[in-house]
C-alpha cells in the first residue's frame, strides 16, 4: 500500500504528505487494533483489482452510533476506472443494509475535487450547505427498515 498511496498528488486536496512505509505499517497496526473508544468502530479495507489482485486503494468508515463517516483513496494510476465508486457504493450498502444501525452516512469532499464529488453521488450521498475544514459535507439519510430491529 505504501506504493499505492505514495504519490504526493493524492494529497492535493487532503493535505499532508505520503506516509513512509514504516509510518504506514504503524498506522495499519493501529487500525487493526481498533478504536480505543468502545463507542466507535473503524472499518477499513484495501481495494484490489479483480483481474490480478493488484492493490489500488482503500475505503473506510468510522461508525459512531447511527452515523458513519466514509472515505476512499485510489492510487493515481487507477483513478477514473470506477474503483472508488464501486467501493463506496458497496461500503454504503454494507453499512445501511447489513447492520441496520447506521441512519446517516457522511463524507467530506473538497469543493474542487470533482472526482470525489462524483464518487459521493454514486454512493447515494448529496451535498449539504455545511462545511468542515473547507470541505463540503455530503450526506445520505437512511430510512429505518421495518425488518431490522435496532
Amino acid at each position: 500500500m505504501a506504493q499505492v498511496l505514495g504519490d504526493p498528488a493524492l494529497h492535493a486536496f487532503i493535505g499532508g504528505v505520503p506516509d513512509t512505509p514504516a509510518a504506514l505499517r504503524a498506522r495499519y497496526a493501529r487500525l487493526v487494533a481498533g478504536s480505543p473508544d468502545p463507542g466507535v468502530r473503524w472499518l477499513n479495507w484495501v481495494l484490489r483489482r479483480r483481474a490480478d489482485a493488484c492493490l489500488v486503494g482503500t475505503v473506510q468508515a468510522t461508525v459512531t452510533g447511527e452515523v458513519a463517516e466514509i472515505a476512499w483513496v485510489v492510487g493515481t494510476p487507477w483513478q477514473g476506472r470506477g474503483f472508488a465508486s464501486e467501493a463506496a457504493r458497496g461500503l454504503v450498502a454494507r453499512l445501511t443494509r447489513q447492520s441496520g444501525s447506521v441512519r446517516t452516512v457522511v463524507a467530506h469532499v473538497h469543493p474542487d475535487h470533482h472526482a470525489s464529488a462524483s464518487v459521493a453521488a454514486a454512493a447515494g450521498l448529496s451535498p449539504t450547505d455545511r462545511e468542515q475544514d473547507g470541505e463540503t459535507r455530503w450526506e445520505l439519510t437512511v430510512r429505518a427498515r421495518p425488518d431490522i430491529k435496532a
